[in-house]
């Protein structure tokens, strides 16, 4: 399994991450542990979680993934032979069950939101905290556009970062990342780190597929220029690439369990138009559509590490095994003809 040096850290990590959202709601504890041995059998050392899954949020699963792997580590000892990222959740209205709604980046909370997800983990540190998304109003989500008049009170990027260096010095978190930022968030953070002397983001964590490459528009140079390395989710966008709804549009996933209002970006008439020419150029080209979101994936140069996820042993095997594909320039031409005619549908 190919290895990378995740931005200016010294954390090496796996060019795929086993994505865990789903233990604890679609998966059983069971089901993880077998999803962690596999995935540590193909030679993948990087595992990514977070404080608020799994999803869809609901306070009475919050934290169960987390506990999830705190069990596997237990059981299997093997802790210091994995790289453990996990996120801090940000201010939300609808998520109130997480510090009785009082998630945001502060010290207090920081220091509260770490502590919990290392009892969860039964580990001593995480090697990569992330900021899961931005304190202050910026386009997330499936919000295309800044839109000012949403402005509201916010913790500085300073004073969060000075919270993360005190854990940092406490031994509690090695590296930092951030999540579903901006360009302007990207330069921001290191602007502040570089001329305080606090830690360095090592990553950011953003959607990046097929559907929605906005990555390419200013994250890509702000990331290159910083050392940055993207960790793209959803590489499959929700499932849609894997074209199973298109093939069953009642097919059993994320798309058909959880309410449409979980993921209506995923679910634009332009998704279902995209998703069917892509699955064509797949199959025209000897490969599954979801070899074809993978292996795309893959292939770009600002992807440090591709964050895979999957409810069966079998969905996972295909996965891993797809980083295997190498794409022509043929197809890769197509693709961007593809792109260029419905371009970002789930932006």
């Amino acid at each position: 399994m190919e290895k990378i040096t995740l931005g200016t850290s010294d954390l090496n990590v796996s060019r795929i991450c086993l994505g865990t959202m789903t233990f604890g709601e679609q998966n059983t504890e069971a089901d993880a542990h077998s999803q962690l041995d596999y995935a540590i059998e193909r030679g993948i050392n990087f595992i990514d979680t977070a404080e608020m899954y799994p999803v869809m949020p609901r306070a009475e699963t919050q934290g169960r993934t987390e506990a999830y792997i705190g069990t596997w580590l237990k059981k299997s000892g093997k802790r210091r032979d994995v790289v453990l990222a996990t996120k801090a959740a940000g201010p939300s209205r609808g998520i109130t069950w997480i510090r009785n709604g009082e998630s945001d980046f502060d010290a207090v909370n920081l220091r509260a939101a770490v502590d919990s997800s290392l009892k969860r983990l039964q580990t001593d540190y995480i090697d990569l905290y992330q900021l899961h998304w931005p304190s202050r109003n910026a386009p997330i989500f499936g919000q295309i556009a800044f839109n000012p008049q949403k402005e509201r009170p916010h913790v500085a990027i300073e004073n969060t970062l000075e919270a993360l260096a005190d854990l940092v010095k406490a031994g509690k978190i090695r590296h930092i990342g951030v999540s579903n930022e901006t360009p302007w968030g990207v330069c921001e953070f290191v602007k502040q780190s570089e001329s305080k002397g606090l830690p360095r983001i090592a990553s950011i964590q953003n959607a990046y597929n097929l559907l929605n490459r906005s990555f390419e528009s200013g994250l890509d140079e702000a990331c290159f220029r910083e050392n940055v390395g993207l960790l793209a989710y959803s590489p499959l966008g929700f499932g849609q690439l894997s074209a199973k709804y298109l093939d069953n549009p009642k097919a059993h996933g994320r798309l058909t369990i959880f309410p449409p209002s979980w993921s209506p970006r995923y679910l634009r008439d332009s998704v279902a138009k995209a998703v069917k020419l892509y699955a064509a150029l797949a199959r025209q080209n000897g490969m599954t559509p979801a070899q074809l979101a993978l292996a795309w994936c893959h292939s770009r140069w600002f992807v440090a590490s591709t964050i895979i996820g999957a409810t069966t042993m079998q969905q996972l095997q295909e996965d891993i095994d797809a980083f295997s594909v190498t794409l022509s320039d043929e197809v890769i031409s197509n693709i961007n003809t593809i792109h260029s005619e419905i371009a970002n549908p789930a932006q």
